[in-house]
C-alpha cells in the first residue's frame, strides 16, 4: 500500500525548493490555483518551532498577498493589536523584536520577526492597499483549560475569524497549529490521560464557509526543533509521507487518485502534533487522531527534515 501511495505522490506533488522568505515564489505558484477564490486559507503547522515550516508559511503568505489579494493575517496566539504589532506595521512605531519579546514563546522567533518586518515594508510600499493583522478579541484562560474550556476556545477562535472576515471585508490567512486549523469534526489531541476530543475551529469554519475555507497542513518527518524528533512510527501518516523521494513538496489532496490511494487518504490515521512540552522518549504519544488526511486537509505541504527556528536575539 505505501509503495502505491508514495508513487502516486511522487507523480502528482510539486517539489518545493526554497525556504528563504525573500526568494522568488516560483515553486509555490501551483498553490494559487489550488487556493482558487477561497476567503480564508488556514496554514496549520504540526510544530511551531521549525525554521522550515515557519519560512514556508511566510512564503505562502507572500504568495497570497502579492498574487491572490489576501490582506489580513490571523496569527494564532496573542492579539497583535494589543501587543502593538498592528500599529508597528502601519506606522513603524516601536520595535518589532521588542514587541514580540513579550508575546507567546512560539512568537519569540527571528522567523516571526522577519514576517513582521516584511508586513511593515509591504505597508510602507502600499499604504492604500496594506496587509493587516486580524484583531483577536478572545480571552484565553490564564490557568490550564479543561476539556469544556478547550472546546469553547475552538468555537471562539472560529467566531473571531468569522467576525474579522465580515468586519474587515478582506481575505484572511490564518496561521496557526493543525489542532485548530484542520477540519476536525471532531478530532482528538494527545498526549493526555484520555485523548481530548472535540470539534475544532477548522470544522466550524468549514461548516460556515464551505469551500471558501481551505485547510493547508504543514507536516514533517523528523529533525530538530530544537529537541530531537525521531522518525514517526508506522501508523502515522507522516511515516508514509516521509518515504516520498522529495525533500519537500506540495500536494492537493482533492485531486483524483486510484482507489488504493483514495482508501489510504480517507483511512483514520495519526499525524504529529508537537508543542513545547514534547518528550522525545515518548514521541509517538504526541499526535492528532480522529480523522483522515482528507478529512483534515485540502492541501498538504510536507518537509522531510526540519531544523530549529531561531530564537529572538
Amino acid at each position: 500500500m505505501s509503495d502505491a501511495v508514495t508513487n502516486w505522490i511522487e507523480h502528482h506533488a510539486h517539489r518545493l525548493t526554497e525556504f528563504d522568505p525573500a526568494a522568488p515564489l516560483t515553486d509555490l505558484k501551483p498553490l494559487r490555483a489550488m487556493i482558487g477564490g477561497a476567503k480564508v486559507v488556514a496554514l496549520g503547522s504540526s510544530i511551531r518551532t521549525s525554521h522550515e515550516l515557519s519560512a514556508l508559511s511566510h512564503r505562502i503568505l507572500r504568495l497570497l498577498v502579492e498574487f491572490s489579494g489576501f490582506r489580513s493575517l490571523a496569527f494564532e496566539g496573542d492579539d497583535p493589536h494589543e501587543l502593538g504589532l498592528d500599529e508597528y506595521i502601519s506606522t513603524g512605531t516601536g520595535d518589532a523584536r521588542a514587541l514580540l519579546s513579550v508575546a507567546r514563546t512560539f512568537w519569540q522567533l527571528e522567523e516571526v520577526a522577519d514576517l513582521v518586518e516584511w508586513m511593515r515594508e509591504h505597508h510602507r510600499q502600499h499604504p492604500d492597499d496594506a496587509i493587516r493583522f486580524a484583531r483577536d478579541l478572545r480571552r484565553i484562560p490564564d490557568s490550564a483549560p479543561g476539556p469544556e474550556d478547550l472546546a469553547a476556545i475552538e468555537r471562539d477562535l472560529a467566531d473571531n475569524i468569522t467576525w474579522w472576515l465580515e468586519e474587515s471585508t478582506t481575505k484572511i490567512v490564518h496561521w496557526g497549529g493543525i489542532a485548530h486549523t484542520a477540519v476536525g469534526d471532531p478530532r482528538a489531541v494527545s498526549p493526555a490521560p484520555e485523548p481530548i476530543e472535540h470539534r475544532n475551529a477548522g470544522a466550524y469554519l468549514r461548516e460556515r464557509l464551505g469551500p471558501d475555507y481551505v485547510s493547508v497542513g504543514l507536516t514533517f518527518h523528523h529533525g530538530l526543533a530544537p529537541f530531537e524528533i525521531p522518525p514517526p512510527p508506522e501508523g502515522f501518516a507522516d511515516h508514509v509521507l516521509g518515504q516520498v523521494a522529495m525533500d519537500a513538496y506540495l500536494l492537493d489532496l482533492r485531486q483524483e487518485c486510484p482507489p488504493s490511494v483514495e482508501s489510504w487518504l480517507r483511512s483514520p490515521t495519526r499525524t504529529r502534533l508537537i508543542g513545547p512540552a514534547f518528550d522525545p522518549g515518548d514521541h509517538e504519544s504526541f499526535h492528532m487522531s480522529g480523522g483522515s488526511l482528507k478529512d483534515w486537509f485540502d492541501i498538504l505541504i510536507h518537509v522531510n527534515e526540519i531544523s530549529p527556528a531561531q530564537p529572538l536575539d
